[in-house]
């Protein structure tokens, strides 16, 4: 089993949901002529979304060092494959950024994981996570990625890691493409021919 089916298998919906329920709280925006035009514009959206999206993208928390580590970590954990792109071909590390700012909660363990990534790959490695070679990344990753089996000391990079993890695939399942990957295909047209015939063999009504 690949990372991508692992990740469905720890059953993502119950993931998506928490993080996207969580994101969808709306705050006390003001609500003004031009945020009810953009509403408009964006059918199934109050003005009070629109205005506070508006505001959340506007504004920055992490850093370019920061998201270059964020980016590298997402295809790590979802990388490209026959089937679809990776979670940074999702954008997942924009999603990720507007997420911490719309759950202020996630900023200290985000900022604070990827600090403590970095000091422990400038200890073993003399050089960031970034700017580690693959080879080294994935040695720090498995380290990290089995709370279950995490060594003393490194609780606090598995904590980081989950979080990480949980982030990139709320991202990419909730996209078009990660919707594609896992199979979805909602309601669509459908042609009905009948029980099928192993079936009506199986209850003895194949001559019926």
């Amino acid at each position: 089993m690949n990372r991508r089916e692992s990740l469905k298998a720890l059953g993502l919906t119950a993931i998506s949901s928490a993080v996207l329920l969580e994101a969808c709280k709306p705050g006390a925006l003001k609500i003004d002529k031009a945020a009810d035009e953009k509403a408009a514009a964006q059918p199934g959206r109050e003005a009070f979304e629109v205005e506070r999206d508006n505001a959340l993208n506007a504004a920055k928390f992490f850093n370019a060092h920061e998201m270059a580590t964020i980016a590298i970590l997402s295809d790590i954990i979802i990388p490209k494959d026959g089937k679809s792109g990776s979670a940074t071909d999702a954008k997942v590390p924009e999603f990720i950024e507007f997420i911490v700012k719309d759950i202020p909660s996630h900023q200290i363990p985000m900022r604070g994981g990827l600090k403590w990534l970095d000091i422990q790959c400038l200890n073993r490695f003399q050089q960031t996570f970034k700017d580690a070679s693959e080879k080294q990344r994935i040695e720090m990753v498995e380290d990290i990625a089995y709370p279950k089996k995490v060594k003393p000391g490194m609780q606090q990079g598995a904590a980081f890691f989950s979080l990480m993890r949980d982030l990139t695939a709320s991202g990419f399942f909730t996209t078009e493409m990660g919707v594609k990957d896992l199979g979805y295909v909602g309601n669509v047209p459908n042609k009905w021919t009948g029980v099928p015939a192993d079936v009506l063999k199986q209850y003895g009504m194949e001559n019926v």
